[in-house]
């Protein structure tokens, strides 16, 4: 796997980073774009990628937005050499401790990536917003507690797959085998690297394709029903409308295999897409699954719009990890087999 790097207008970037939290929230000059058919038109290249974590860190309790200051201290220590961008959550916590982000460089033992070299883009990622985490509801920026039921549940999942998580192939995680990842979903997440998301419009549909893994969820916008509840899919069935300038799509019917954020198949993601400029779309989605969460959640992110084009993510297609993976195991097996003898 290659990293393709985006281009992102440097001043955008500029203006998006150093917006107050009320400038963040509040509308942009409304985008003179429109489609022929009179919606706002959404069309184009976006990416979601940022460094805000989707869950504030626990050394930042309390504390909803950063600092215009903090920051730009904190893309800095992000974005430094040797940092592990997949370790972000980890860099803001210690910063929020007082702690040296030198200490979170990627131990040189880690052989499966340098993350720090192929994971770096050619523009200077950072913070989306001031916001502390993604999750702006609760107001904690945390994902609300499991059920009791959900509690139970997963403990009971987890006592079955111990000691058989390298069994076989569909005890390994479904993103491991390149099925759908967690970003995928509905609701759309920043995923490590190739971010970039395509929008497609019709009168009657609308089209996300993400490069990740080059998945296009065509979204009906004619008042059609959901399928039937009996029919369940990875991904789940997704129904748009418009309210006002604003896209609402409505998505049900997940297969309990799903699993977002420990979800089953009652999930229900409603996601917003709303035009705040020429170049960004402000997204927000709540997500409820009564038989996971004591209650709903909310977050929000900026799409930004790039000058750029999609290249195929291939995945499984001569990925050879998930075969090494088992025999690994069977290897260190058989050795510990021969030990007891």
């Amino acid at each position: 796997m290659r990293c393709r790097c985006l281009a992102v207008a440097s001043s955008a970037l500029i203006v998006l980073m150093a917006a107050s939290p009320a400038a963040a929230q509040s509308p942009a000059k409304n985008a003179a774009a429109r489609t022929a058919w009179g919606h706002p038109d959404l069309q184009g290249l976006w990416t979601n990628d940022t460094f805000t974590p989707l869950q504030r860190p626990v050394a930042l309790a309390g504390k909803a937005f950063f600092t215009p200051e903090e920051a730009e201290q904190l893309n800095k220590a992000l974005t430094a050499d040797g940092v592990d961008p997949l370790a972000a959550p980890a860099v803001l916590a210690a910063l929020a401790s007082g702690k040296d982000s030198d200490a979170l460089l990627q131990s040189p033992e880690d052989v499966h990536y340098d993350n720090s070299i192929w994971l770096t883009q050619s523009w200077r990622k950072g913070l989306s917003t001031l916001r502390t985490s993604l999750i702006f509801d609760p107001e904690n920026g945390r994902i609300p507690a499991l059920t009791p039921e959900a509690q139970k549940r997963e403990s009971a999942r987890a006592a079955a797959l111990k000691g058989h998580t390298f069994d076989d192939p569909e005890s390994r995680p479904l993103g491991e085998r390149c099925i759908i990842w967690p970003h995928e979903g509905p609701p759309l997440l920043p995923a490590p690297y190739n971010n970039i998301i395509e929008i497609f419009q019709t009168p009657t549909y609308v089209v996300i394709l993400q490069e990740i893994i080059h998945n296009a969820r065509i979204i009906p916008l004619d008042g059609r029903p959901h399928i039937a509840s009996a029919v369940k899919q990875l991904s789940g069935d997704s129904r748009g409308h418009w309210e006002g300038d604003t896209l609402v799509v409505e998505t049900t019917n997940y297969t309990g295999r799903t699993r977002f954020q420990n979800s089953t198949d009652t999930l229900r993601v409603v996601e917003r897409f709303r035009r705040t400029g020429d170049g960004a779309i402000d997204y927000k989605f709540t997500v409820d699954d009564p038989n996971t969460w004591t209650k709903p959640w909310s977050a929000e992110l900026p799409m930004m719009k790039i000058e750029s084009r999609i290249f195929e993510y291939a995945c499984h297609e001569g990925n050879h990890d998930l075969e090494n993976i088992l025999r690994v195991a069977r290897v260190q097996e058989r050795d510990a087999a021969a030990q007891k003898k």
